[in-house]
């Protein structure tokens, strides 16, 4: 049984996400979805994703983050710290549906604002971390030259091209403060069984981030996929990728 749920962020933003229960009880596990950069909660991956873990009856919430799909917000005004925001209040929201045993699974962007988020709680049991950004300006942020920056600062925006081709503005507020958030740092708080998965062939995020975080996470383990890039897109990799998910989470369930 699936529930479309609308929840606010600490600002009042209002939020939207999807709660599917297979079994209806509230004891039972259940993994929060969060969705990478400029995506949302209906990606094809996350609904997948959903379906899996129902059908090894476990419940999840797959939400769109701030400025994301059905949820309220600009995307141009999207930040780290909002992101972790959204998280730690799905998390409470969920909380207080009455459920007590909750995990986290976090993508890229959303991967990184995931593992922020489960440095700063204790409410999770599990979290999964796919190809997630570590630091920012390491290798991804690198990549733009001074020249490009600095007409971004100028502008005070930029237009950042989706996956699909189409473009969105971005503000340069994202680039000044992403930066204040260091993953390798956050990454030693966390003690939870966790997951981290990265495609060895990622021309976005570069796997060494995955690597160096995997190594300051007490109980974690690392799954390389071999010829993977950042957005799985050949299908044996994506359906790699799900297979190890599920598995870890019914694992530990």
């Amino acid at each position: 049984m699936s529930d479309k749920i609308h929840f606010t962020n600490t600002k009042g933003d209002k939020l939207c996400g999807v709660l599917s229960n297979p079994t209806n009880a509230k004891g039972s596990p259940i993994i929060i979805i969060c969705h990478g950069f400029s995506s949302n909660k209906e990606s094809g991956k996350y609904a997948e994703l959903e379906r899996l873990l129902n059908y090894r009856k476990i419940a999840t919430f797959r939400f769109d983050l701030y400025g994301h799909g059905e949820s309220e917000g600009d995307f141009a005004d999207i930040t780290v710290a909002e992101a972790v925001d959204d998280i730690m209040n799905a998390i409470k929201h969920i909380k207080n549906l009455g459920y007590t045993k909750i995990g986290l699974f976090g993508s890229s962007f959303g991967g990184m604002a995931s593992l922020l988020a489960a440095s700063q709680t204790n409410e999770l049991y599990i979290l999964v971390l796919n190809s997630p950004v570590s630091n920012y300006s390491e290798g991804l942020f690198s990549k733009y030259s001074e020249q490009y920056i600095n007409e971004w600062k100028k502008d005070g925006y930029r237009m950042h091209e989706k996956s699909d081709g189409t473009k969105i503005k971005l503000n340069y507020n994202f680039y000044e403060e992403s930066q204040q958030h260091d993953g390798y740092e956050a990454a030693k708080k966390i003690s939870v069984p966790t997951l981290i998965i990265h495609g060895d062939q990622d021309e976005t995020v570069p796997i060494e981030q995955s690597k160096k975080t995997s190594k300051n996470i007490r109980n974690c383990k690392l799954e390389i996929i071999q010829g993977a890039n950042h957005r799985y897109t050949n299908p044996e990799h994506s359906k790699k990728l799900l297979q190890l998910v599920v598995d870890f989470i019914v694992s530990h369930s």
